[in-house]
C-alpha cells in the first residue's frame, strides 16, 4: 500500500500490523499532530483512527472489483497527551457486503486509553 505523499506520511503514521480484521499503527505526538495549546489534536487522533479502519477494510475486500471509503466516524477523546507516541488498534466489528464497522482504540506508551473511535466504511464497486 502506497502511503508516500499522503496524510499517513505527513502525520508520521506507521502501520505495524496488517492482518485480516486487525490493524495496528503508531503516530508521533509532535509538531505535526499537536493543536496550538501543545496537546495531541483530536483531529489527528481521528485521522489515525480512520486510516487504521480504511486500510483494514481494504484488506477485506476484493481489490479487483471493490474500493473502500470512510462513511462515518466518531471519537471520544479520553485523555490528553503532549509528546511521545500513540498506538491505534483497529478491529472489524461487522463485515458486510456494502459496509464494514471498525472499533479503534488509541493508547499511549503506558497502555492508557487516549481515544476510542468507531468508523463505518463503505464498500464500493469499481466502475
Amino acid at each position: 500500500m502506497e502511503t508516500h505523499q499522503t496524510l499517513v506520511e505527513a502525520l508520521g503514521m506507521e502501520i505495524l500490523t496488517l492482518e485480516k480484521g486487525n490493524v495496528i499503527a503508531t503516530m508521533p505526538v509532535d509538531h505535526r499532530t499537536r493543536q496550538p495549546f501543545g496537546l495531541l489534536h483530536g483531529g489527528a487522533s481521528v485521522a489515525l483512527a480512520e486510516t487504521v479502519a480504511s486500510i483494514g477494510a481494504y484488506e477485506l475486500v476484493d481489490k479487483e472489483t471493490e474500493v473502500v471509503a470512510g462513511l462515518e466516524i466518531n471519537a471520544n477523546h479520553i485523555k490528553s497527551k503532549k509528546d511521545g507516541f500513540v498506538t491505534a488498534v483497529g478491529t472489524v466489528l461487522h463485515q458486510g457486503r456494502t459496509t464494514q464497522v471498525w472499533d479503534i482504540k488509541i493508547k499511549d506508551e503506558a497502555d492508557k486509553l487516549i481515544c476510542v473511535s468507531r468508523c463505518t466504511i463503505a464498500v464500493i464497486k469499481r466502475k
